[in-house]
């Protein structure tokens, strides 16, 4: 009777140490999983902290000699650049220093008057004929400067774009007389590599001094790039209020010295850039008896092509606000794998006052994508403010009410 007691007795101890062993060698492997370093191939930095990957291979990873270059530029399809994740300290904080180039100043210690001043030796005067100056429109609403550095790396293989600062931002918020300011950077003609800034609450000139590091752009592919900064603020309950742009084409920008100080006025959205987003053909009507607005979205063509799969799988999204202020949303059904989709689909809006003076719609044509964010293919506006067609169309839903209009018209960047 002893023998088995003690069999099982060992046998129970046995089971006990083999599973202590396996969870620690699974905690173990784990462990070193999550300390392995990623391959950085951009790099997100805050307050002027530059975060190279010093512990790749750079014969690997930038190419040591000519012929290794030569290989890559051969695979490496034409303006193809890469992301990657910001970087931080153990505690979530960015540490804060200063980094300095060689041949130019400290962007710590420069002042937007050091951005005035040096902003004609910085570039050259053929960069300058390139850039869109500034109509007799804009300059009266002023909307406000972005204050940014360029510079390429040449033992790195990098180009990295320092956003300063902006001054003189115009207030987004009624209330407050503020704006919650945060850019977005895109780099053209690509236009799928997109980043942006942090938000800053409640200031009219931000001071972000972050920098934008993009691996793997050869330096004789920058002059082909553009840089487009969209300067915006922050809306916690509705879509964030769009304030201006700043479009800087890089051809003749020289690079070669060191880095660039760069100040540009910031422009009022150009609206007409939208060639090419495709049309949307919608039918209104305006009952005045039961105080509704019938929307019917019928068709959409020309839709632009997706980056990735080629076509895309477009679904319209249909916004009613009252007074600026969202009050109602629908959406249609997914379309698959078309430029031309066909809707035919009808909705029923209550109108919360008498008239459609304070009210105006919103179309979004989207493409629906499960993998990521569904992407804004284009925009279309129709209310009493509304420009071109937009303002034509809703102007004979009032003044023809219990009639069904039909008109198509061009979609705008969303």
């Amino acid at each position: 009777d002893e023998i088995p007691t003690v069999v099982g007795i060992f046998s129970a101890f046995g089971l006990v140490f083999s599973v202590s062993l396996f969870a620690w060698i699974c905690c173990q492997r784990k462990s070193s999983k999550s300390n392995k370093t990623p391959p950085y191939k951009f790099v997100h930095v805050l307050k002027g902290v530059d975060i190279y990957p010093e512990n790749l291979n750079s014969k690997k990873k930038f190419g040591a000699d000519d012929k290794s270059e030569a290989k890559n530029k051969s695979a490496m399809p034409k303006n193809s650049l890469h992301l990657d994740l910001e970087k931080r300290d153990l505690n979530g904080n960015f540490p804060k220093t200063t980094t300095k180039t060689q041949g130019s100043p400290d962007l710590e210690n420069s002042s937007p008057k050091d951005f005035a001043e040096r902003k004609k030796d910085s570039v050259s005067p053929d960069s300058l004929k390139s850039i869109t100056s500034l109509s007799s429109e804009d300059k009266q609403d002023k909307l406000g400067t972005l204050f940014f550095s360029l510079e390429y790396n040449f033992e790195k293989k990098a180009f990295v774009v320092n956003i300063k600062e902006a001054r003189g931002l115009p207030a987004m918020d009624e209330q407050s007389m503020t704006s919650d300011p945060y850019i977005k950077m895109t780099i053209l003609p690509e236009k799928k590599h997109k980043v942006k800034t942090r938000v800053l609450r409640k200031t009219l000139d931000p001071a972000f001094d972050e920098t934008f590091t993009f691996y793997g752009i050869p330096y004789s592919q920058i002059q082909d790039l553009t840089l487009h900064f969209m300067i915006l603020s922050f809306d916690r309950f509705s879509r964030d209020d769009v304030i201006g742009e700043v479009l800087i084409p890089l051809a003749g920008i020289e690079l070669s010295e060191g880095r660039l100080l760069m100040d540009r006025e910031i422009i009022k959205r150009n609206v007409r850039k939208s060639s090419g987003r495709g049309e949307l053909l919608v039918s209104l009507c305006y009952q005045s008896t039961t105080n509704t607005l019938t929307v019917v979205v019928l068709k959409a063509r020309h839709l632009p092509k997706s980056d990735v799969s080629g076509l895309s799988d477009p679904y319209v999204k249909v916004n009613l606000y009252h007074a600026k202020k969202r009050i109602s949303k629908k959406k249609t059904h997914v379309k698959k794998c078309t430029p031309n989709a066909v809707f035919n689909e009808l909705f029923v809006f209550d109108i919360p006052c008498e008239g459609l003076d304070d009210i105006s719609i919103e179309f979004l044509v989207l493409d629906s994508d499960r993998g990521s964010r569904n992407e804004v293919i284009g925009r279309l506006t129709l209310g009493s403010s509304a420009e071109g067609t937009g303002g034509e169309h809703w102007k004979e839903i009032c003044e023809y009410p219990r009639r069904q209009i039909a008109k198509w018209h061009m979609l705008c960047d969303g």
